[in-house]
Formats: structure tokens, C-alpha cells, sequence
């Protein structure tokens, strides 16, 4: 079977669509036309194309084109340029892997150039994949003409940027205990973090540290301090123990293996232990312990003379960071490997020991470990010990120095590129300083609307009130560069905003601003010796933070025009972002502008499979998109991702059995009710005068429609925009072009006026249905459409919320209000239900006459309302008496043959249908009947054969 027979008709009508915006330039023109309202900004998160589309894409796409389409048709311009991220680890690791680089190393030694080259090639791996699916499912979006962060003058722009904050002061350097990937060998920012926490096992142990002199607090023989850790590896990096002043220690006596040894640890501790102590001897202040010295568990760094500070380690100290909440009340300090550690030891003066490099590799001087390597763990065995801090543990064993150790299940971050374990690590970093300018980020926040409400108090906020300074710098190769050249010899600095400024200085001009070429850029310092680019690239979230500004080209092309900078009117991503995208554009715009990024922020949740868990192609527990589209189309796919919870920053278990849902419900139903209107248009009314309560109930109900869909999208709510709609095209096919069939067929003014009706209400709802299902919305309008039309629906104009509410006063003169003919019809149908009900419980079908519907006296329903009623449920009779309703099933003969004559033209008609006969087109209806029934059927033979253009002949 080929392709093309797998699409779906919908499919292939969306094909055609496609087809008509690409020969008329649509999406081109509806830029282009005048904005009355002005501009309406939108910028759009940049996505790498080394990955294919995913649903994650395409939910963002169906937001992020919604919301520009009904801004459209509202009046506005909304330019809509795409963005490619094109720098950082993701593209880097692609390359590693290639070339079978195991560390940073083997990229050393390749070369930079080499390195960055391959890069270069591999971004846009999947770019025609991308070109394809993203129009095809009905996003409007310039990917002819994107932006890139690897281009020149975006990289430009952050240099800009760069130069301006360090003018302002809030660009530093400094060196501080971050997380760093050991296998990256690069630190990570505070928001990479905190997207890569995984469930995981460590080996937690209980270490024995050994006092030198326990008779200065009254104590003899072997004592012990007694300090618990997740982290073993860090343990020959110890250079101190914590306590904490105000909490009270208790010792105790038990007997060991080579006699008794006496523990310290925090009372508190000892009961939730569950220690068995042999000797229970006294209770000790915190303050005690203070000064205190013990044995160094390793003497490597201890018996270094030259090591900075060495007579100041390997004591207790006092830190209010203690806690008695886990471990033992005595923290191992190795201020290396953790902030409060490296806190402690900057205002104690402590030895500063870094036993294990940024590679995660222990250093030779390690004698007992050299070599070892924390990196391995594997990936889908989380359970798994990390070895190094087994081997740790067995060493410290074998001396005698383990109380105890267990697995501990605790959350770890882990590097959301490469998925290695992550390590606390004290290295030197260029930082912006959030901390310093929270305030102000904090009062322009509140300026943002979010949809949904409780992310600018909740995920945002929280995050942004918790917000630490921003470490921008990695180690790495494929990323803009740090504009800071240093003299090798004085430690003088220079800081660019653009190549022009670096070239005036060192007299060579570049063109492409990354690592392999900048850093062969070197010039003369003011003392004599040469200045060298430092080493470090930006952190690639400085690229995407930076959209706001780089994609004007700002500080050199843009500010040169005077070009301003403004909040854009309108972002969405998904709930992720708050702590990435959101997070650092609100960060550059507002340390840069002094003003939010942005005004209104749609958050989404995440798609995952029908099962709950996370797609995965290796599972393949997910229906591949592209088939999705060819079965279903993209409206259906759209419709349904927008009407969910996913817009409102829930996760979504994708059902294709929800999309086939959409398909039956909206576009079956809507393509059937254009059907029957182009079956009996011919040349409706545009301007019409019509009383009939079905035409008014239809009008009113499209005014409400209007009114729900536009307060949705104002307040970016995209499921309560769209979700009215398909209560209204089961209103418009289900109760209005139901009712009103007959009408349709008549040749009088009530078929112009029911036609013209109709016309009116498709046309509107063509324009409402636009931002979510533009397929649809275009096949609708073009069906309809005449010459004084636009030439698309995405070209005209959004359904004012009055403008039907006008139209009745102008054709209607006077007469019920909206309102009250919603509520009538209202009652009316939950009538006409409870009538129903009571047909299938007395088991008469609907086509067989009854005589008489005994409804409420307090209905209050009008004329026109009691024959809606009657008719839809076939009674002779409708009467406002009484309390309740009640259904008079009995039938007299005559209703009975009027009941059998209705089958049989209903039979007759069914049978045209199956044989694909034409509305005149003369046929034979053989009717097998009983003797009885024969007699009532050739009694309104004619009468019959009239109606159904057929002739009846008796079997």
C-alpha cells in the first residue's frame, strides 16, 4: 500500500489547505496587512535539531500558534521567526560519541578546531525532518529566515550583554563549590541542576575519627568522633569535624575488637540510632569538643609541610550548618567538595585539599587510591553502589575505622545531558550577580501574567525568591566565548562588547566569535606580556536568555538604529522552563533593561504515554506523531492537546483514542453539517430578517461561543478558549440543523432565513476555529466564502463577543434577550430528556406517535418552545399543567398507522442512501410487511411515495 492510500481523507483535505496558504503566500500576507493594534510580540524558545519532533514539540507548536493567529485576526502583526539552539553539550555529546571520545582529554588532543568543525556539521542533523512535520501541523513560523545562536551577531549581542552587566558590576569571577559533571568536566548552573535529580542508592557509612587528647574533656583510651557521610569518596579530603556549640554529645564505652573504644556523637543521635551501649560515661556540651584535634584518616596531605594552612586541619570546629536531623551531629568537613564546607574553611583558615580532579579521577598523590575513578555508575542500574566509594569504605575497614554503613536511598542530581552523577567540586567560575538585583527581578515578576495563575507565586516564584548567582562559565568547547582577555604575567583584564572593540585593540579583526578563532587572538599588554582570551565559554543558557535582544542584533545593529528593547507580549513552554528559558530571560532583560522579558507566559505540563510513563523510542509506547497526522490530521492532534489539562501545566497520558474522539465529535459532525447546508444553498442571504426562535437560539448560542473563545484566549487559558466549541458544534448539529431539517426544504422564506442563518453561524465559527484548527476553519470558509470575502479566514477578522447581540438589534427590533432564549431552549431540552427517558422505559421507539406531553405549569415555556418539544419527541400534544412530566403512551389506531407510515419512509430513505441515489432520482422500494401492516401502507401508498420519491411494490 502506498503512502499516499494510508492518509485519512482529513489528511489529504489538510494537504490541500497546505497547498492553497503555500500558492497564496497566507502566512506572508497575514504579517504583511496593516496592524490596526500595532505589534504584538512573540519570541519563540529555540529547539535543537539534532533530535527529531516529539510531542513535547508539537503541544508547544499548537500553543504557540494559537495564540498568534487569534492575535492576528484581533489586529495585530505578530512576527513569527523561528530559533535554532545550536551550541552546548547536546551537540557536543552527539559528536563524542561519533568520534569515540571517553574524556575531555581525547578532545584535547583532537584539536578545538577539529572538535568545533564536526559541531558545526552535526547541528542541524534533523533540520528537513523539522521543515516538514512543524508545517504540517498547521504552524505558522519563519523557518526560512530563523535565528541561530551560533550566528555572528547574535554572539555579538552577548557579548554586549556581557560587557554591559560587568560595566554595571554584576559580572564577577570567583571560586566556590558548585555541581560539576566529572565526565563533561564542566560546572553546571543552578537551573541544570535542579532538571537532573534521579532517584539513586549510595553507600552511607559512619566513620571513626580518632581524638588525640579525649582526657581534655575527661575522657581515656581509644575515643572516637563519630561523622556520617553519603559521599565516602570525599573522606581523604577531610581536613576538619563540625559541631554545634548549643547541642548536647553524648559518650558511651563498648568493646571493639582489639579491646573497648569509647564514641561520641549527638544525644539526640544516640537515641535514634538505636545504639546498645555497654557503658553509658557522660554527657558533653558541644562547646567542649571545640579544639579538640584527632588522627588524619589519610596522612598524605598531612604530612605535606608545604600544604597552605596545615596547622589549622585536622580539629573540631563549630558551625551552626549542623544539624541533629541525620548522621551523628559531627560533620565531615572537606571544603573542596561542598559549600558550607568551603564556607567554613575560608573563615577558619582550613587546609584547602583537592584529592580528586574536575574528571571525577583521584590525584597520584592519593597513594592508597591513585587513579580511581568516580564516573562509573550504571545508567539503568541506579541501585548500584558507586565503586569507588566502596573501595573507600573496604579500606577504611580493613584499619578499623567503620562504625557502621548502609545503602541510603536519596535523591542526586546528575548532568541532564550526559546522565552522570554530578560532584560537588570547589573550582573557579564568572558569575552574574542575581543575588544583588533580586529585589528588582522580584517587583518587575509581578508584573507577569502566567497561565495557569499558580506558577508566579508557586514554580516561578519560588524559584526566583530562592535564586542564587548565576555561574555562566563552562569548560568547555562549543559555546560562545567569555569576551575577558588576561595578561599572563600582571593579571590585567580587558572586557569586549563585539569583535570591532577586540580588533581595535589587538589589530585582528574576526568574523566568528567561537573558541577555535578567538582564542589565536592575542595582543601586547600595557606591562609588556601577552594577554590571552581566558579559557572558559558561556553557559549555552546565556544563548537562549539572550533572545530578547540578540535576535535585534542589540549593541551593535539595533541600538545603532535606537531600536528599543520591550517585555515580548507573549512566551509558552513547558513547566520545565520556569527554572530555565523563563527563568534566565527575566534574569538578562532585567539586569540589562530593568523590566520583566515578558507580559504573558502559557506553562504547560508534559505528554506522556498512554500508560502514565515517559515516552521512550526504545520502549516504542507511544504512536509515532507523523502516522497520528496521516491517520487523524493535525486539527484532531491540536484540538485535543489544547482542550486537555496539558495547557494548564498538568501532564497529559496521550490517548489516540482521544484524538479519533475529536475526529468523530468536531470535524465528522461539522463537515456533515456543511454538507447538508451546500446540499440546499443556493445563493443565500447575507442580509435576512428571521423570527423563528431556532435561528434566534442558534444566533445567541454562537454570541455566547464568541464571548467564551475570546475570554479564553485574553486571558491565554487555551482550554477554556477552545472546549466551548465542541459543545457548540453539537448544539449546531444535534439540536439546530436537526430541528430545522424541514425548513431547509421548503421553498419559502423560512428556508431563506434558515439557510441564511446557517451561513452566518458557519461563517462566524470558521473565524473561531481558526487559531486551533486553521484546517478546518480554512476548508469551512472556503466552502462558503464569496467574492466580498477575504481571501482566507486567517486573513479576516475575529468575531467580535457583540456582534451578534447587535445583529438582533438590527434585524430583530425587540424581543427576548440572549440570555433568556439560552435558558427557554435550556429547559426546553432537559424536557424534551426526561421525556425520552420515559419512551425507552415504556420501550416505544421514537417515530411512533404519542399523543400528549404533560409538562410543568412553571415552565413558562413560549408557543414556539412547546413545538420544538413536540416535535422532537413526536408527541401530538404539549401541555403546561401539572408538576411534573408525563408521557401518554397509549396509542389509538390512528397513531399507530402514523407510526408504521414513518418507518416505512424512513426504511425507504435509508435504502436510497445505501445505494447512492440522488435527491430526484426515481427508484423501486420492495416492502416486506405482514398482511396487517400491508393494508395501513397501501392505505398512504401515495402519500408515501410522494415524500420519498420512490415506488413501493409488496413482496
Amino acid at each position: 500500500m502506498s503512502e499516499e492510500m494510508k492518509k485519512s481523507d482529513v489528511a489529504k483535505r489538510e494537504e490541500a489547505t497546505l497547498a492553497f496558504w503555500k500558492k497564496h503566500d497566507t502566512f506572508n500576507q497575514s504579517i504583511e496587512k496593516e496592524p490596526i493594534k500595532g505589534e504584538f510580540v512573540f519570541y519563540d524558545g529555540p529547539p535543537f535539531a539534532t533530535g527529531t519532533p516529539h510531542y513535547g514539540h508539537l503541544l508547544q507548536s499548537a500553543v504557540k500558534d494559537a495564540i498568534p493567529r487569534y492575535k492576528t485576526m484581533q489586529g495585530f502583526r505578530v512576527k513569527r521567526q523561528w530559533g535554532w539552539d545550536c551550541h552546548g553539550l547536546p551537540i557536543e555529546n552527539i559528536v563524542e560519541k561519533e568520534i569515540g571520545s571517553k574524556s575531555k582529554k581525547d578532545i584535547l588532543a583532537m584539536g578545538v578546531k577539529k572538535f568545533n568543525d564536526l559541531c558545526r556539521e552535526r547541528i542541524f542533523t534533523f533540520i528537513h525532518e523539522w521543515e516538514r512535520i512543524i508545517p504540517r501541523f498547521g504552524r505558522w513560523a519563519d523557518m526560512e529566515k530563523p535565528y541561530r545562536t551560533m550566528d555572528f551577531e547574535y554572539m555579538q549581542s552577548e557579548w554586549w550583554a556581557f560587557k554591559t552587566l560587568f560595566e554595571k558590576g554584576l559580572i564577577y569571577e570567583d571560586y566556590r563549590s558548585m555541581h560539576i559533571c566529572p565526565r563533561c568536566e564542566t560546572t553546571l548552573s543552578q537551573g541544570e541542576v535542579a532538571e537532573g535529580y534521579k532517584d539513586i542508592k549510595d553507600l552511607s557509612v559512619t566513620v571513626k575519627f580518632k581524638l588525640k587528647s579525649p582526657e581534655k574533656i575527661g575522657l581515656s583510651g581509644d575515643v572516637y568522633l563519630l561523622a556520617w557521610t553519603t559521599t565516602p569518596w570525599t573522606l581523604p579530603g577531610n581536613v576538619a569535624l563540625a559541631v554545634r556549640k548549643d547541642i548536647e554529645y553524648v559518650a558511651w564505652s563498648d568493646k571493639a575488637e582489639h579491646g573497648t573504644e569509647t564514641y561520641i556523637v549527638a544525644g539526640k543521635r544516640f537515641n535514634e540510632m538505636g545504639i546498645q551501649a555497654t557503658t553509658l560515661n557522660v554527657l558533653l556540651p558541644g562547646r567542649s569538643l571545640v579544639d579538640l584535634e584527632y588522627e588524619p584518616l589519610f596522612d598524605t596531605y598531612a604530612k605535606d609541610e608545604k600544604l597552605k594552612n596545615r596547622e589549622r586541619g585536622w580539629e573540631v570546629y563549630a558551625a551552626d550548618f549542623v544539624t541533629t536531623d541525620t548522621g551523628t551531629g559531627i560533620v565531615h568537613i572537606a571544603p573542596a567538595f561542598g559549600a558550607d564546607d568551603m564556607a567554613l574553611g575560608k573563615k577558619e583558615n582550613l587546609p584547602f585539599v583537592q584529592h580528586v580532579g574536575i574528571d571525577g579521577i583521584f590525584k597520584s598523590e592519593v597513594t592508597e587510591f591513585p587513579g580511581l575513578d568516580l564516573k562509573p555508575r550504571a545508567k539503568d542500574k541506579p541501585e548500584e553502589i558507586r565503586e569507588a566509594d566502596l573501595t573507600i569504605v573496604r579500606h577504611l575497614e580493613e584499619r578499623g575505622l567503620v562504625f557502621e554503613h548502609k545503602k541510603y536511598s536519596h535523591s542526586y542530581p546528575h548532568c541532564w545531558r550526559c546522565d552522570t552523577a554530578l560532584l560537588n567540586y570547589a573550582t573557579g567560575s564568572w558569575f552574574v550577580a542575581v543575588e544583588k538585583i533580586k529585589p528588582q527581578l522580584l517587583e518587575t515578576a509581578e508584573k507577569i501574567h502566567w497561565s495557569p495563575e499558580h506558577i508566579k507565586e508557586g514554580r516561578f516564584g519560588q524559584w526566583l525568591l530562592g535564586a542564587r548567582d548565576w555561574s555562566i562559565s563552562r569548560q568547555r568547547f562549543w559555546a560562545n566565548t567569555i569576551p575577558v582577555w588576561r595578561c599572563e604575567k600582571c593579571k590585567a583584564q580587558k572586557v569586549f562588547g563585539s569583535a570591532e572593540e577586540l580588533a581595535q585593540t589587538s589589530g585582528t579583526l574576526v568574523t566568528d566569535l567561537h573558541k577555535d578563532v578567538v582564542d589565536t587572538v592575542e595582543f601586547t599588554c600595557d606591562c609588556g606580556a601577552h594577554m590571552k582570551r581566558v579559557p572558559d565559554v558561556l553557559d549555552t543558557w546565556f544563548d537562549s536568555g539572550s533572545v530578547p535582544f540578540a535576535t535585534k542584533s542589540y549593541g551593535t545593529a539595533a541600538k545603532a538604529r535606537g531600536e528599543k528593547i520591550t517585555p515580548a507580549d507573549f512566551l509558552a513552554e513547558a513547566q520545565d522552563q520556569t527554572r530555565a528559558w523563563f527563568y534566565y530571560q527575566h534574569v538578562l532583560v532585567g539586569a540589562l533593561f530593568g523590566m520583566e522579558a515578558f507580559k504573558n507566559c502559557i506553562v504547560t505540563g508534559i505528554v506522556l504515554a498512554e500508560d502514565g510513563k515517559k515516552m521512550s523510542k526504545k520502549l516504542q509506547n507511544y504512536p509515532d506523531p507523523a502516522l497520528m497526522i496521516d491517520k487523524y490530521g493535525a486539527d484532531a492532534m491540536r484540538f485535543y492537546m489544547l482542550s486537555s489539562p496539558v495547557t494548564r501545566a498538568e501532564n497529559l497520558s496521550f490517548s489516540e483514542k482521544g484524538v479519533d474522539e475529536i475526529v468523530k465529535k468536531n470535524l465528522g459532525r461539522l463537515t456533515n453539517v456543511l454538507a447538508f447546508y451546500k446540499l440546499y444553498a443556493d445563493g443565500t442571504l447575507r442580509d435576512w430578517k428571521s423570527e423563528h426562535v431556532l435561528d434566534r437560539w442558534i444566533l445567541a448560542r454562537l454570541d455566547q461561543l464568541v464571548h467564551e473563545a475570546t475570554d479564553g484566549y485574553e486571558k491565554y487559558a487555551m482550554d477554556e478558549a477552545v472546549r466551548p466549541v465542541t459543545a457548540f458544534i453539537d448544539d449546531l448539529s444535534v439540536w439546530y440543523l436537526r430541528r430545522s431539517r424541514d425548513r431547509f426544504k421548503t421553498d419559502d422564506e423560512d428556508k431563506k432565513a434558515a439557510l441564511a442563518t446557517m451561513r452566518y453561524v458557519l461563517h462566524a465559527l470558521a473565524r473561531v476555529l481558526a487559531p486551533s484548527m486553521p484546517f478546518i476553519a480554512e476548508h469551512l470558509f472556503q466552502e462558503i466564502r464569496e467574492e466580498e470575502d477575504e481571501e482566507s479566514v486567517h486573513l479576516s477578522m475575529w468575531p467580535e463577543p457583540l456582534a451578534t447581540a447587535n445583529f438582533f438589534a438590527r434585524l430583530l427590533g425587540q424581543g427576548a434577550s440572549n440570555e433568556d432564549l439560552l435558558k427557554a431552549m435550556e429547559k426546553a431540552r432537559a424536557i424534551v430528556t426526561q421525556a425520552l427517558e420515559a419512551r425507552e422505559k415504556a420501550g416505544i421507539r421514537i417515530r411512533q406517535p404519542l399523543p400528549l406531553l404533560t409538562i410543568p405549569e412553571s415552565s413558562g415555556l413560549a408557543e414556539a418552545y412547546l413545538r420544538i418539544v413536540a416535535e422532537e419527541l413526536n408527541v401530538k400534544k404539549v401541555e403546561q399543567t401539572g408538576m411534573t412530566v408525563v408521557l401518554d403512551t397509549v396509542i389509538s389506531e390512528e397513531l399507530r398507522e402514523e407510526g408504521l407510515v414513518r418507518d416505512t419512509v424512513r426504511a425507504i430513505q435509508a435504502s436510497r442512501k445505501e445505494n447512492n441515489l440522488q435527491k430526484r432520482e426515481a427508484s423501486t422500494y420492495k416492502a416486506h410487511i405482514s398482511p396487517e401492516d400491508r393494508k395501513v401502507i397501501e392505505k398512504y401508498k401515495k402519500q408515501i411515495e410522494t415524500e420519498t420519491g420512490s415506488i413501493i411494490e409488496f413482496s
